[in-house]
């Protein structure tokens, strides 16, 4: 797809209030859960093709489920790729959706641009009940408004959902709300410089890349982080691969068995309540309770303010958050949340010497910093872990 990238942005505050649970932000590194393809992108291929095989390498390696690929632009393009996408799309095993892109300056233009597609679609075998995304961004559809926009989206909805399709809108951040409304946009385009913190929550899909890259394919790929099945049919994204870290769905717990890669599996159904014995120094970023117990729930006796350190001498990993324990002036236990797994750090650890862990066949990033009592993002950030979803065996963490 054609975007604009969108730098800026705002840091969110984070922090704990005295007497309250967490209220800042969960977090976790951007999912390569689904690709855009285009003709852009098969012909930067050798040969000018990807293959079944490479498509396999994108589910397995790096967790996609879903490729959403253009079917036509305004009234006069076909995208010459579609067809062969589509097929090898579905012989990898994963969801295959399309979209179209708008050249529309009014209301009788995009009905004629959506039923292009449609017909353009079931010639190229998009099957039923896929996704056929209007995706409006160009310069005609700018000084619009969004009431325009809004009753041009209303009749592409109708004719792309009486073919069979599910409908959707993709747009850039920046055009929510000033040139269509929110409300009407399912894929959300913004490209910021930190991808740790989860965008556009409530749609259904955030593309966070345009030059992601894969090993078995030149060139960069656009990709998105999906928060519900719209994009695989309804059904549950996770039946084409895990994701072993999200807080966003559920992984593979039926089982235990891995997914199809020796270095990404479906994490075994372990507890959420464990133990380690782990010494050294934990330094705040953030006010902080202190607890008497290593949960949300539990009194505050107190709680130490942005700089401050204590010595710990125990962590515990209860109701998603790593807990350190330390012994208090008055001899007694208290507890403060260092960070949630798989999400923020609220501070600083300094461990008493230098430790590192080896990835073995099965392990997850998760499942790794669940054991060792850190977060999924303190273990990304500290190792330069740009995909929380790829890591390799042998590979040597630190911690």
């Amino acid at each position: 797809m054609k975007k604009n990238k969108i730098i800026v942005g705002t840091l969110l505050a984070i922090g704990l209030v005295i007497g309250g649970a967490v209220n800042e932000p969960v977090v976790n590194a951007a999912r390569t859960d689904m690709v855009d393809m285009s003709n852009n992108n098969i012909r930067s291929q050798p040969g000018g093709y990807i293959g079944v095989d490479e498509y396999i390498s994108m589910r397995n390696d790096y967790g996609v489920k879903a490729v959403t690929t253009k079917i036509t632009e305004g009234t006069s393009y076909v995208d010459p790729y579609a067809s062969t996408i589509i097929s090898n799309v579905q012989k990898a095993g994963m969801y295959i959706n399309g979209y179209y892109f708008c050249r529309y300056t009014n209301v009788a233009q995009a009905k004629a641009e959506a039923e292009y597609a449609v017909q353009t679609a079931r010639n190229d075998g998009l099957p039923t009940n896929a996704v056929l995304c209007a995706d409006i961004e160009s310069t005609q559809q700018r000084g619009l408004g969004t009431y325009i926009n809004s009753l041009a989206i209303s009749a592409m909805k109708q004719i792309v959902e009486k073919a069979g399709y599910r409908f959707d809108v993709y747009t850039m951040g920046s055009w929510l709300d000033s040139n269509i409304s929110s409300n009407e946009v399912g894929w959300v385009a913004y490209y910021p410089y930190n991808v740790l913190n989860d965008r556009y929550t409530r749609h259904h899909a955030w593309q966070f890349s345009d030059h992601q890259h894969f090993k078995l394919s030149s060139g960069g790929f656009d990709v998105s982080q999906l928060y519900d099945n719209y994009y695989t049919g309804g059904l549950d994204k996770n039946a084409v691969i895990s994701n072993a870290d999200t807080h966003h769905v559920d992984t593979q717990k039926s089982t235990g068995k891995p997914a199809n890669n020796s270095n990404m599996t479906a994490e075994s159904n372990a507890s959420s309540n464990e133990d380690y014995a782990q010494n050294g120094t934990f330094t705040m970023n953030t006010t902080l309770n202190i607890r008497t117990a290593p949960s949300t729930s539990a009194a505050v006796v107190g709680s130490y303010a942005p700089g401050e350190s204590l010595i710990y001498d125990h962590v515990y990993i209860r109701g998603g958050y790593a807990w350190a324990r330390y012994m208090s002036y008055s001899g007694q236990y208290h507890y403060v949340a260092m960070g949630r797994m798989g999400g923020e750090e609220y501070g600083t650890r300094r461990t008493y010497s230098s430790r590192t862990y080896t990835v073995h066949s099965g392990d997850t990033l998760s499942g790794i910093a669940r054991k060792l009592g850190v977060s999924v993002s303190y273990l990304a950030n500290k190792n330069g872990i740009n995909n929380a979803n790829l890591i390799f065996v042998g590979e040597t963490l630190s911690y």
